[in-house]
């Protein structure tokens, strides 16, 4: 697995991140199957990891510190991507009512040191907002951010699920170069390509981070009419490259520049992934699948 930066600004991570935004469904051996995955990731190379403090039912950040303490692996050898803002209910958290959104100062501070104490780290190479709060002061949001900044607590500022214009706003507040915006982007889910989120990314020399990027399973395994046809095109291609369907999926977000946000717990559709960075996808191939996608919508 090869390394690339994630913008002009840095850090350098691995061509593929390992997240855990599908993890809420582990209801047992959490441990177990996440130093599992944690191995597996490492063997391909993928030193990557996402986090955010609502994953996992608020239990993931706490569960992978430990593991990677546990672990041969040096903290500098790994990049932690975590993040904040997005404030789901949960009996571990009876002060939520209901799902919000809190971009406050207050709310970011307290989240980042719930982070590192969890996470077992001094640091997070990446801290995200989670979504826009639109009643927050983002003159005290950009400062809370650059002060944590200025205390070597993050490293870099990124974002997750933020429009273009959004983008653009807290930017115009922040004394710190941007480094990612996660979308979603898969051959189901084009609306990245058609909205300008991709373009501008590519503006400000970031690389196009890609939120599930096998649409969760649904292009394996869904019956939707959409699904059905995506999938008989990818297995003509999959034939021509001598490759598997998933490995094409991935190849043509590879083509953008993307990088995959992997959200399985499935090592062979993991394995799929990484072999899809051996894929060179043909120019005519990868507009034929794009076109389609487009039709079928």
């Amino acid at each position: 697995m090869k390394h690339t930066y994630l913008s002009d600004a840095g850090p350098k991570v691995s061509a593929a991140v390992y997240g855990f935004y599908r993890w809420n469904d582990v209801e047992q051996d959490l441990a177990k199957q996440m130093e599992d995955i944690f191995n597996y990731c490492m063997e391909l190379g993928i030193n990557t990891f996402d986090h955010a403090d609502i994953y996992g039912n608020y239990q993931c950040e706490e569960v992978f510190g430990k593991v990677l303490k546990n672990s041969a692996v040096k903290r500098e050898d790994v990049v932690l991507f975590t993040k904040c803002g997005l404030c789901e209910p949960h009996p571990s958290k009876p002060e939520i009512k209901t799902r919000y959104l809190d971009n406050s100062a207050k709310h970011i501070n307290e989240c980042l040191h719930q982070s590192l104490r969890k996470l077992q780290t001094d640091y997070v190479d990446v801290f995200l907002l989670n979504n826009l709060d639109p009643t927050a002061d983002l003159e005290e949001t950009a400062a809370e951010l650059y002060r944590l900044k200025q205390e070597g607590k993050i490293r870099a500022v990124g974002l997750s699920n933020f429009s273009v214009f959004q983008h653009q706003l807290l930017s115009s507040y922040l004394k710190l170069p941007i480094v990612t915006n996660h979308v979603e982007l898969n051959l189901l889910n084009t609306s990245a390509l058609e909205n300008g989120q991709i373009d501008y990314m590519k503006q400000k020399y970031m690389k196009p981070f890609a939120l599930a990027p096998l649409a969760e399973g649904r292009i394996a395994m869904g019956m939707d009419l959409i699904e059905v046809v995506m999938r008989e095109k990818l297995d003509q291609l999959a034939e021509k490259y001598h490759t598997n369907l998933e490995s094409i999926a991935i190849a043509w977000l590879l083509k953008l520049g993307a990088l995959p946000l992997i959200g399985t717990r499935n090592k062979g559709r993991i394995k799929n992934i990484v072999s899809a960075f051996d894929i060179e996808l043909d120019r005519q191939d990868w507009h034929n699948l794009y076109n389609s996608t487009r039709i079928l919508k």
